[in-house]
């Protein structure tokens, strides 16, 4: 079956930026983007919580060529999705069982999930509680331990290669990209590894294109 149309549910700068950059790495720029009014309340429209009842961006919305209308709810998985759908972007190691793809999923994993919910977690108690309810501990908690676990591990592979799974650009780097971009926004990775890394993905064109609309 093939995809007959696209649309993204996106908020500028969010966890929907990384997977507007893989479509546009991958699908090119014939999608359509609904960009959600996310600090007006728009996610809890009863016509949003029927295609995402986690009232949260991003949402993909497939149209197959039979009519069918399917909706993607995790930015992680449609980045991977996006990634094996389209093999000859060669954005990730072929489905098999080799080290390549297993060393490609972890890395992939490690970014959309362990290191961005303690990035979520900073962001939550440090942005968007109200102070009554933040808590300093876990900001300081989650903050620690990406400083001495997590960035210790990218930075052992950013020093031995460009990408973080080697020499060539991949989805991984989409998702650990972005986690480390917002790491960086709270003063971690700061250092020449990461800057550099930072700069090599900020120069691809479908970079710049899927965070164009991020106010500076």
């Amino acid at each position: 079956m093939k995809i007959q149309a696209l649309k993204l549910f996106h908020f500028p700068g969010s966890r929907s930026a990384r997977v507007r950059w893989a479509l546009i790495e991958t699908f090119g720029d014939d999608f359509e983007l609904a960009t959600m009014k996310l600090l007006e309340g728009e996610q809890y429209a009863q016509e949003f919580l029927a295609m995402n009842p986690n009232h949260a961006v991003p949402v993909l919305q497939i149209t197959w060529s039979d009519g069918s209308v399917q909706h993607m709810l995790e930015s992680t998985a449609m980045v991977e999705w996006l990634a094996d759908a389209f093999p000859d972007k060669q954005l990730a190691p072929t489905a098999e069982l080799s080290p390549q793809r297993a060393d490609y999923l972890q890395m992939l994993q490690l970014g959309g999930n362990w290191m961005d919910s303690m990035l979520w977690q900073i962001r939550v108690h440090r942005d968007l509680l109200p102070e009554s309810d933040s808590d300093k501990r876990t900001i300081d908690r989650a903050m620690e331990k990406i400083a001495t676990e997590v960035e210790p591990q990218l930075h052992a592979r950013l020093t031995a290669a460009e990408y973080i799974c080697g020499d060539q650009f991949s989805a991984a780097d989409i998702v650990m990209g972005h986690s480390i971009n917002w790491a960086r926004a709270y003063g971690m990775c700061q250092n020449d590894a990461f800057k550099a890394y930072a700069s090599r993905l900020s120069a691809r064109p479908a970079f710049q294109r899927a965070f164009d609309d991020v106010v500076r």
